[in-house]
């Protein structure tokens, strides 16, 4: 049997009005995978930023290895074996990964960075990560940085690992290399936690669940004997149902017509090569495609905020019936004409949210510029936040709350709501639901389908697949800046798509669904 690795007795912690946990019991063992489930919000962040030092808790008790402890900062942490991994890497971009591994480390003498160097690849060895530990961080993907950081908290001689997200922004390629090497800790002896909102990892990889709704402890479940209907039955507190609607087009007409659009980053990198692609009113586009494949350049190029080599984007003015070129139109024009961006970053906000302002502020954001006195109004901005924060269930005390102080997927929410509001023809969504819990997801799925109802055109990038296959009426596969198939939703596979998006340039062109 094996022996509790951690155990947390009645953690209690506040933040102000907001109740983050409230007397949370849970246990991990040595040699298991604990996965974390709750909403946006419930309190599963701030849990494991008390096991890690970040926080301390205001109440309760914290044991490893059976004896009672008190972990004041990261450092404590790391005495007592236990290492996080954040959803934001914390490195150093100008280091290598050896250099950033041992930095901190109070050490006697100077480094031999050749002995981490070596000491690195025997961790790679044993695990199986692939990591050169002399190349510098900003030369390395997503998927190398999150390996570097995990082999930083090893090299420490973590036993208890938390991974906050893992494969957020992983391809379901890495994400599988991943879930390999969390097996093998797991075989070594080490229990790890992790938190995530994917349901399918979470019963593919996880030994057993855990679930916490509105800050307090629900309860623990074995993988094998559980399901996702029951597990978000949990979460939520009342049966959802996990399926998505896809009502027929009604009535389509070409809204964007993009014709042999190219172009090149700063150094000379081609970004899009001769895309040409139709969006039309009331049906959903997919976009489909291996991360940095040119989604996000391609968005920003319909939104005025790419600049452009070649090639036309025609709008169709529902309103006064005229084409336009959106190529000669800047953002702001573009944006008055009903063409919306919801692009849901990394950086949540890094891209049109300011933390330090309240909600109400944030959705007055949009409407600054058409202010016609010097007093700005609040009424109808603040009927719009209240309006959000009920329609998408935002956790927050009030609409006068900064918006830093609220969770991600909360964060998420709010700037999803506010394009969705702007009544928008054409409404680009990418990633809209990354990060956000089970509930959270479907009711932006909901919400995607009132827009495509009301005649939207609604472009939606998104990274599952299974949501992609159900929720869209076409779907284009995007890689390496050229369109390499349109399909019908209804009727194609993820293993058609999964090749599309993996297929190289030059091989043979899948029919154009249209």
């Amino acid at each position: 049997m094996n022996q509790v690795a951690i155990e947390l007795r009645n953690i209690s912690k506040r933040f102000g009005r907001i109740q983050a946990n409230k007397d949370v019991n849970l246990s991990v063992y040595n040699g298991e995978i604990l996965a974390l489930l709750g909403e946006n919000g419930s309190g599963k962040t701030t849990l494991m930023n008390m096991i890690s030092g970040i926080y301390h808790p205001d109440e309760g008790q914290i044991f490893i290895g059976g004896n009672e402890v008190s972990i004041n900062s990261p450092h404590d942490a790391f005495n007592f074996k236990i290492g996080m991994i954040h959803q934001h890497f914390k490195l150093v971009d100008l280091f290598t990964a050896a250099e950033n591994i041992v930095l901190g480390l109070d050490e006697p003498g100077k480094f031999d960075l050749a002995q981490v160097s070596k000491r690195v690849n025997e961790i790679s060895e044993k695990y199986g990560f692939d990591i050169d530990p002399n190349k510098k961080i900003y030369e390395m993907s997503v998927s190398e940085k999150q390996t570097v950081e995990i082999v930083k908290v090893l090299y420490r001689g973590a036993d208890i690992l938390i991974l906050d997200e893992p494969t957020a922004v992983l391809t379901p390629q890495e994400a599988g290399k991943l879930f390999d090497v969390v097996r093998r800790m797991r075989n070594d002896g080490k229990a790890i936690i992790i938190i995530t909102h994917k349901l399918h990892e979470v019963l593919a990889l996880s030994d057993k669940v855990a679930v916490l709704r509105h800050g307090e402890y629900v309860g623990t479940v074995n993988t094998a004997e559980t399901n996702e209907e029951e597990l978000t039955e949990m979460m939520v507190g009342k049966k959802v149902a996990l399926n998505i609607q896809r009502p027929e087009p009604e009535n389509p007409e070409d809204r964007i017509v993009v014709e042999h659009i190219n172009c090149h980053s700063r150094d000379g990198v081609k970004l899009l090569d001769d895309v040409s692609f139709v969006a039309r009113s009331g049906e959903i586009l997919g976009i489909a495609g291996i991360a940095g494949s040119g989604q996000r350049e391609l968005l920003e190029a319909i939104a005025g905020l790419q600049k452009l080599d070649g090639g036309s984007i025609i709008y169709h003015d529902p309103k006064t019936g005229r084409e336009e070129n959106l190529r000669d139109k800047t953002p702001i024009q573009i944006r008055e004409l009903g063409v919306r961006l919801s692009f849901v970053p990394e950086d949540r906000l890094g891209m049109g949210l300011v933390g330090d302002m309240d909600i109400v502020d944030n959705m007055m954001l949009r409407s600054y510029r058409s202010g016609r006195s010097m007093f700005v109004q609040r009424q109808e901005p603040e009927a719009l936040a209240e309006r959000i924060i009920e329609q998408l269930g935002v956790v927050t005390p009030g609409t006068d709350v900064a918006v830093r102080k609220l969770s991600g997927g909360n964060v998420q929410k709010i700037l999803i709501g506010r394009e969705i509001a702007s009544a928008p023809t054409v409404l680009m969504a990418a990633y809209p639901v990354r990060g956000l819990d089970v509930n959270s997801s479907y009711l932006i799925y909901d919400l995607l389908n009132e827009q495509k109802k009301n005649g939207v055109a609604v472009i939606f990038v998104g990274e599952d697949l299974d949501v992609l296959v159900e929720l869209c009426d076409r779907i284009m596969v995007i890689g390496s800046g050229k369109i390499t198939g349109v399909v019908d939703g209804r009727s194609t596979t993820k293993n058609e798509i999964g090749y599309l998006m993996t297929k190289t340039v030059g091989e043979e062109e899948s029919t154009d669904a249209e």
